[in-house]
């Protein structure tokens, strides 16, 4: 009699999502939209989409998205959170990646980044982007700013991440629905890591290029990093909501790698 079939053991990460925030970035979309690698990702056998989030943008930036085979999600509340909300909400794939509409971060890493996600069966990816070598691709106060957040985001969650503030992610679907992240600005950067890691999923800091932004900057240095500033006390201190309730204070053992 023939063998009965075997279980698949482990998930089936086949279809990935690329989400991407973008405010006013109609002139950046055709460079970002050329760095996503899909033929690439198609022969390593990843159904690709990608979802731009329109986050009340008064350009050109939904039309320019639609016109270059992204798929369009309309977010009228302005704010970083806000779009990754609408965007995590729309994407379909089993696994999800992140990063901005302009043009710093190298989508073209996404079949290495998979790579590693799958072979050393992580669940939650983040990126490091504060060494040596991309540090003519920041502003000095930026980078500084960047280096004591991050430090004090170890020190209150003690998950050894050397750089909080990247938005360049890489995970599994079902990550996302067991974190409580709540901010709706640029906090939801620094939130998602250190929600992830305190959750107890497996995770992995990996390092990667950073490039020089195009077009008009949009990060407002003081209030923001005031606000990520807050964020980190509320969120060390604060009780877990049900969605959230794999959240320990602070994780007794760590899931926790690097490259």
């Amino acid at each position: 009699m023939p063998s009965e079939p075997q279980p698949h053991r482990g998930p089936r990460v086949n279809t990935l999502s690329i989400v991407i925030p973008a405010l006013n970035e109609a002139s950046n979309l055709s460079t970002v939209m050329a760095s996503v690698p899909v033929q690439a990702l198609a022969e390593a056998g990843w159904q690709t989409e990608v979802v731009v989030v329109d986050n009340a943008s008064t350009d050109d930036t939904a039309e320019v998205a639609r016109s270059l085979g992204a798929r369009v999600v309309s977010q009228p509340r302005r704010g970083y959170g806000n779009a990754y909300l609408a965007g995590f909400e729309a994407a379909t794939g089993d696994v999800i990646a992140t990063g901005d509409a302009d043009c710093t971060y190298p989508f073209d890493a996404l079949p290495q980044l998979l790579r590693t996600l799958v072979e050393r069966d992580i669940e939650f990816m983040t990126t490091d982007r504060l060494h040596r070598q991309n540090r003519a691709a920041m502003k000095r106060s930026h980078t500084l700013a960047n280096h004591a957040l991050s430090a004090l985001s170890r020190m209150l969650f003690q998950n050894g991440l050397r750089d909080s503030q990247s938005g360049m992610w890489v995970f599994r679907r079902h990550v996302w629905h067991g974190l409580d992240v709540r901010s709706t600005g640029m906090a939801f950067s620094q939130e998602i890591k250190n929600s992830a890691t305190r959750a107890g999923y497996r995770f992995l800091e990996v390092p990667i290029e950073y490039r020089q932004r195009g077009g008009e900057v949009k990060l407002n240095a003081l209030p923001d990093g005031m606000a990520n500033l807050r964020q980190l006390f509320t969120h060390r201190f604060r009780r877990p909501t049900e969605q959230g309730a794999g959240e320990a204070a602070i994780p007794a053992q760590r899931k926790f790698g690097s490259v």
